[in-house]
């Protein structure tokens, strides 16, 4: 079986808080590192009511001194909304205190909607044309400092912490190939692309002092339970989240309900399940299933897992299960 890896957007459930949010995500990512999970990441996501983990850095240093072994990383850090020298910064400090356990995954969208990204960014131009050069500067950043060099980033220089290209859509994919670089896809909101991305990625590859050959992540919601109706159930939570986001309206995780009949229209449910169309959902053998599927019809390395769940238990459950199916 393919190597399971955990995204953890840090939920706010209704009824509960940031602080709530934060315990949850360091209970899960101990459990996580029970289980055999490769990595823990968490993702930049701004001005969302439902997601705690807009500083990403910081909770990354939250996880990994409540951890011992586990890899944490970012899933991924919004490289436009920052500058290079600053996350070199970040993530030099983040390795000097857990050296070896931390993964720095960029990508290029801002992680919000554009006011608040133009509040990040602190500019009127939200235009990510840089993000290829931005890369290649962080790059440097973490390499041993040369002769002469004016700027460096302290601490980060010499540390060659790994670094990860995130996407949705083919850049990406094209950049990590000529850079040598990790790839990891956003198959569990964005499915369109997915096979193609992996494809350009294979055969554009160059070998890099990164990476001798190509390394593929792909990400899968995924919500099991003991039974297939009782993880539709749980599922019901995140296709609410999906529908109230495309209406512009994004809130708390709702907790789960009996019926979607009513909240939503058929044009929504056809949109939400496009977007979720690789969501695997249901019993332990279904899960099992799902994952073998999967994995075998992309032929990735790794899945990043992520169950937006309601109940705190019952997220538990969903990955203990998944990580049971990946041991059989």
């Amino acid at each position: 079986m393919v190597r399971l890896s955990v995204l953890d957007l840090a939920p706010i459930v209704v009824g509960a808080s940031a602080a709530d949010a934060f315990r949850n995500t360091l209970d899960l990512a101990r459990h996580a590192e029970r289980w055999g999970f490769k990595r823990y990441w968490l993702a930049e996501h701004h001005n969302m009511p439902g997601v705690a983990s807009a500083a990403t850095s910081i909770v990354i240093g939250y996880v990994a001194a409540g951890t011992s072994a586990i890899r944490v990383g970012a899933g991924g850090v919004m490289l436009p909304n920052h500058s290079p020298l600053v996350v070199a910064e970040q993530f030099g400090t983040l390795e000097s205190l857990f050296p070896g356990r931390i993964d720095l995954g960029l990508g290029r969208a801002p992680g919000t909607d554009p006011n608040t990204a133009r509040a990040l960014r602190r500019r009127a131009d939200l235009d990510a044309d840089t993000f290829p050069r931005d890369v290649v500067e962080l790059q440097a950043y973490f390499r041993d400092p040369a002769p002469g060099q004016l700027i460096r980033a302290v601490p980060g220089a010499g540390l060659k912490v790994p670094i990860w290209l995130l996407g949705s859509s083919l850049f990406s994919a094209q950049l990590a190939a000529a850079l040598g670089l990790p790839f990891a896809f956003a198959s569990h909101f964005a499915p369109d692309l997915l096979m193609e991305a992996l494809a350009i990625y294979r055969s554009e590859f160059r070998p890099s002092e990164s990476l001798s050959a190509p390394y593929t992540m792909a990400g899968v919601s995924l919500v099991a339970a003991d039974t297939d109706a009782a993880a539709r159930r749980l599922f019901t939570s995140l296709q609410i989240q999906f529908v109230n986001l495309r209406r512009g309206r994004p809130g708390q995780l709702n907790p789960p309900v009996d019926s979607l009949e009513g909240l939503w229209s058929p044009a929504e449910r056809a949109g939400v399940e496009h977007a979720l169309r690789y969501a695997i959902v249901g019993s332990p053998d279904a899960v099992r299933r799902g994952l073998e599927t999967f994995a075998a019809d992309t032929g990735v390395d790794e899945l990043m897992i992520t169950s937006q769940i309601h109940d705190h238990a019952a997220r538990l459950r969903s990955y203990e299960i998944a990580a049971a199916a990946a041991r059989r």
